[in-house]
């Protein structure tokens, strides 16, 4: 009972902190006029939404009648959870090198072909192997579904540590100044890690990892999109002077990020 409070509450008081947030938010958008601060928001409340829902029926995953409609919903689910994640990490290392735009385009393009692969090696496993991804239960030992994990969680592990390299190599350039970046990054690389460890012990068979997994589970699907929001609209919506939005994300600006969207 306490993880499915735990899991639900907080995509829930998100979900109606949108809602309440809904009309003023438009209405900044309208005078801004920025089509990747609209289109970040528009994915967010649909990951919301769909996150909540997912968090609200997790008792289907323990009827065997409702296996196929939660696979369904989880495979959604992620898919809408990494676009998201994705599509933050693409357009903010584009940098200065594309046009506001442009950097719109290639990041939709690039994210939903990484999310839709994803998706389908997820559903093959699932409806083709067998192998229940998504479904909890006295599963410790399971190489098939654990091993698969881990080597997903370890996959982004590496990506991140790689991200938290660049400043440190030649490519320093192409990352945005804003401290936020650095701790959105840092944020993602230990949870995976916790995560991978998790799901280490789970595929070792110790069932401790059941903990750390769940842990992660629930920080990731209760707090990824606020934890977005917060990062990266919050300064954007909170602006009181509708014209000193070029303001927000200066340096991102500076590099370039905004020019189509300001021009």
């Amino acid at each position: 009972m306490w993880y499915n409070i735990a899991l639900i509450s907080p995509p829930l008081v998100f979900v109606l902190f949108m809602v309440s947030q809904a009309r003023r938010s438009i209405s900044r958008l309208t005078h801004a006029r920025s089509c990747i601060i609209a289109s970040y928001y528009a994915v967010l409340w649909v990951v919301a939404l769909f996150n909540l829902l997912w968090c609200l029926l997790q008792v289907w995953q323990g009827s065997s009648g409702q296996a196929t409609g939660w696979n369904v919903l989880s495979l959604v689910t992620s898919f809408g959870m990494l676009l998201l994640e994705v599509s933050v990490l693409v357009f903010l290392l584009q940098g200065s090198y594309v046009s506001g735009w442009d950097a719109l385009v290639h990041t939709l393009i690039f994210s939903t072909t990484i999310a839709s692969v994803d998706t389908i090696i997820k559903a093959i496993y699932i409806f083709g192997f067998g192998v229940p991804l998504f479904v909890d239960s006295n599963d410790t030992g399971d190489l098939q579904k654990w091993g698969f994990w881990l080597a997903y969680k370890l996959l982004f592990v590496a990506i991140y540590a790689s991200i938290l390299c660049l400043p440190h190599t030649k490519w320093h350039n192409r990352l945005p100044a804003r401290p936020a970046f650095y701790n959105y990054i840092c944020a993602l690389f230990l949870l995976n890690t916790v995560s991978a460890l998790g799901c280490g012990l789970l595929a070792s068979g110790v069932g401790m990892g059941y903990w750390i997994y769940g842990l992660t589970n629930i920080c990731y699907h209760a707090f990824y999109p606020p934890f977005v929001y917060a990062t990266f609209l919050a300064d954007f919506f909170q602006e009181e002077d509708l014209h000193l939005e070029d303001v927000y994300y200066s340096e991102m600006k500076d590099a370039g990020f905004f020019d189509a969207d300001w021009d």
